[in-house]
């Protein structure tokens, strides 16, 4: 029992201090990184990542896309999400807003992917068909996946063209290599 005493302590100091507190609480408000969707009139694609939540930020990530038509006045998101999948919500999610960039539950986002212009609107309709033909919208598994990071891999996959490399920590991105 001595000797399993620090590595209880050690578990439960990993699962106490490095906890994001409360997600009702956390931060959502913009980051400031997107580019204005009513200042910039040209197609806009980014692709953001942010820690995980809680614990699960030491050591992951969690990616989204996001997309701008020429002219549109809002960005569209697409994530993929686990609460909500076991009562019957679809793990791909889609939403319209004009701040793509928002804090993770308490995380600052950062950039992976930005491109602007035509080259970025001519991939728009590839990405929005990638993610229609998205294998796994109802699915949610945090290792080895399906989760939040298999998406931007599949859409990556799907429109080499973006040159999209997620980081090492976007856990579960390997899963889109299954194919479906």
């Amino acid at each position: 029992m001595k000797r399993a005493l620090p590595t209880i302590l050690a578990f439960l100091f990993v699962l106490t201090a490095c906890s994001s507190g409360d997600w009702r609480d956390a931060s959502r408000e913009p980051a400031g990184l997107a580019p204005s969707p009513v200042d910039t009139r040209e197609a806009v694609i980014e692709v953001y990542a942010a820690d995980a939540f809680g614990w699960r930020g030491w050591f992951a990530v969690h990616t989204w896309i996001a997309v701008k038509p020429e002219n549109a006045e809002e960005y569209t998101v697409f994530e993929v999400v686990g609460w909500g999948v076991d009562e019957g919500r679809p793990a791909l999610r889609t939403y319209q807003t004009k701040t793509p960039d928002r804090y993770w539950y308490g995380a600052r986002p950062e950039v992976i992917l930005s491109l602007q212009g035509a080259n970025a609107d001519s991939l728009i309709p590839r990405i929005e068909q990638a993610v229609i033909s998205y294998p796994w919208a109802d699915q949610y598994r945090a290792v080895p996946g399906p989760n939040s990071n298999t998406l931007p891999a599949w859409i990556g996959l799907q429109v080499p063209e973006l040159g999209l490399e997620l980081p090492f920590s976007a856990i579960g991105s390997g899963y889109a290599n299954r194919g479906g």
